[in-house]
């Protein structure tokens, strides 16, 4: 287990500097999902999530989650079907009516008045509600506050630069008592560019830790042979959860 445990105790590089120039447009985004270039979804979920879900929610009913860059996330059915109500935001309607689609899900379809050429498709039963539009236009669309966020592949896929802007937009959406739970991945920078981009430790503290309890749950050897495409030799996801102070 010693061994283990050493290779996931990786290198910090200092903060993200390497790919702070990085930037993908949305247009880049939708461009993925027509291409179907999204190794990133996971057809099974996550198993990081799959594992700490009891905890995350912690027996508690009726709970407001929300996923940012939700893509066509299979776990937004997970929790709607525990019983609690599921937001997510996606720039790609594509990912968003395969979601509906592959879930065998009837959904509704409307504007969004306070953001022009936006739309929400909402699940007919109600708790599954996914806004189309680039998510740092929804704090217009008054989308109120949340008991949970579940945040894999949005944070490490935002362009570097955006991140304190992100991370004020997550923390305006959170609710007293709130749990967060963000995936983020540690490998060699300087050897890819991203993304998923690479998170720092410390950079995570600069941006929550004023406002969040920040506890690393896990690490885990992520990499896999498509990795090596990718330059690296190692990629280690790393699993935090951020509780209110």
């Amino acid at each position: 287990m010693d061994d283990t445990r050493t290779s996931l105790d990786v290198k910090e590089y200092p903060d993200t500097e390497v790919q702070k120039n990085r930037i993908l447009t949305l247009e880049d985004w939708q461009e993925k999902w027509v291409e179907r270039k999204i190794t990133f979804h996971q057809e099974q979920g996550h198993q990081l999530l799959k594992k700490h879900l009891d905890a995350f929610l912690k027996g508690e009913s009726g709970l407001r989650v929300f996923f940012p860059l939700c893509g066509k996330a299979v776990e937004m059915k997970w929790f709607a079907d525990r019983g609690h109500s599921v937001v997510g935001v996606e720039i790609s309607e594509l990912g968003i009516r395969e979601f509906f689609t592959e879930q065998n899900l009837s959904y509704s379809e409307e504007p969004i008045k306070e953001i022009p050429g936006a739309k929400v498709f909402k699940s007919s039963s109600g708790n599954i509600s996914l806004y189309c539009c680039n998510l740092f236009d929804l704090p217009r669309a008054n989308i109120g506050k949340f008991d949970r966020i579940w945040d894999r592949g949005a944070f490490v896929a935002i362009n570097p630069g955006d991140r304190k802007r992100y991370a004020d937009i997550m923390l305006s959406l959170m609710r007293k008592g709130f749990q967060y739970l963000l995936s983020v991945f540690s490998y060699d920078p300087t050897k890819y560019a991203g993304p998923p981009f690479y998170v720092s430790d410390d950079e995570i503290k600069r941006l929550f830790g004023s406002v969040c309890t920040c506890q690393c749950l896990e690490k885990v050897d992520a990499f896999e042979e498509r990795h090596k495409s990718w330059g690296i030799d190692y990629l280690v996801e790393k699993l935090y959860l951020f509780t209110e102070k």
